[in-house]
């Protein structure tokens, strides 16, 4: 999957800035774009290289089988004529996957490692990182760098379907435990998972996707949603929640407030990684893409998720002016950095079989 960075890792001198700037990041959007099909259509790949977003994500729309999922990342690679590429994915399990059977595995949602913590927690632990390194291992033989994965948000019994049973635990302490061993199973397999969504949308009761939560929770109530990703803060990248959490900021939601993410998500959880925007096309936010885009930025996101591959808006996104900033530029290195090729290991079924052997403990509990 990586191996090297085709001679574009020397620095130069930034024309605007003066700066030396590792060449890799000269004139790179902070964007991750979407992709409109299964293989690139000839003004995307003429745009991509123009444009030079910092990555690409992966849906359904965009995959059919092994062999056409790695040609088509392989073409990104080529594009921009490197392997240290961030090729992402909402690959979780359960309701949230993208590569599906019978062409991939089937992968259980968090809600069944959360069932074997209730029985056995140590056996959920080690279930859950065997999980997620097999699916890390497909993910990196289709050429994937990234899997926005796992879900840190503590669940509720008010907390929306959206979450639902993606979520790894009612407790900070389960979901952090259970959260650490899906990032440990997914960077055995050289892929970097992603805490998300900061600061925590276990307290949503209405979907994103459709429209603004609000969480009227105190700040006192909200620590209990902050401290898995305060447990686990040094992960080099994590993604931004469209919610609005009333006792830090009651006009904008979390992915644009310069508040939330200055004095909780920066300060009190402590994330210096790579921040993402949640997709930004979702109903939850107003305006135009390109100017939640740049909300989303001056608010202190390093970049913006655009998933729908809408040609306009992603032309006005490129054209926008915003570049990345040092600090960026330096996470970014960070998740580059923490790209690599799968250690050696299980194969795929032994992990599988470890995975189903300690999820039946659950199952062989009494009623």
């Amino acid at each position: 999957m990586t191996g090297g960075t085709a001679g574009y890792s020397r620095p130069v001198i930034c024309a605007s800035t003066g700066a030396m700037v590792d060449a890799r990041y000269l004139g790179m959007k902070p964007v991750i774009f979407g992709l409109s099909g299964e293989t690139l259509t000839p003004d995307e790949r003429a745009f991509f290289a123009e444009a030079q977003p910092a990555g690409y994500i992966l849906f359904k729309r965009n995959i059919v089988d092994r062999a056409q999922v790695r040609a088509l990342t392989d073409d990104l690679r080529a594009i921009h004529g490197r392997d240290d590429l961030l090729i992402m994915i909402d690959q979780e399990g359960g309701r949230v996957a993208r590569m599906k059977p019978p062409v991939w595995q089937r992968y259980p949602a968090g809600e069944a490692f959360a069932a074997l913590w209730n029985v056995a927690p140590a056996s959920a632990i080690e279930a859950a990182r065997a999980n997620a390194e097999a699916m890390g291992r497909e993910l990196a033989e289709m050429g994937i760098s990234v899997d926005y994965h796992a879900p840190f948000d503590v669940r509720r019994p008010e907390t929306d379907d959206v979450i639902g049973d993606r979520a790894l635990g009612t407790e900070p302490m389960q979901v952090a435990a259970l959260g650490r061993a899906v990032l440990d199973g997914l960077c055995r397999a050289g892929i970097v998972g992603c805490l998300k969504h900061m600061p925590g949308h276990g307290r949503a009761t209405s979907d994103s996707h459709k429209e603004l939560p609000r969480v009227d929770a105190s700040d006192e109530e909200l620590e209990i949603d902050i401290e898995p990703f305060r447990t686990l803060s040094s992960h080099p990248l994590g993604m931004s929640a469209h919610m609005v959490f009333e006792a830090w900021d009651a006009d904008h939601p979390a992915t644009l407030s310069a508040n939330v993410i200055r004095e909780i998500i920066r300060g009190r959880i402590g994330f210096d990684g790579l921040l993402l925007s949640d997709d930004i096309d979702m109903q939850a936010l107003d305006g135009t893409i390109v100017e939640r885009s740049i909300r989303a930025l001056d608010a202190g996101c390093d970049i913006v998720l655009n998933c729908w591959a809408r040609m306009d808006d992603q032309v006005a996104i490129a054209e926008s002016g915003k570049a990345m900033g040092q600090k960026t530029i330096e996470r970014l290195d960070r998740v580059l950095a923490a790209m690599h090729e799968p250690d050696d290991g299980p194969e795929t079924a032994e992990l599988l079989a470890k995975r189903d052997s300690l999820l039946a403990i659950a199952q062989e509990q009494p009623a």
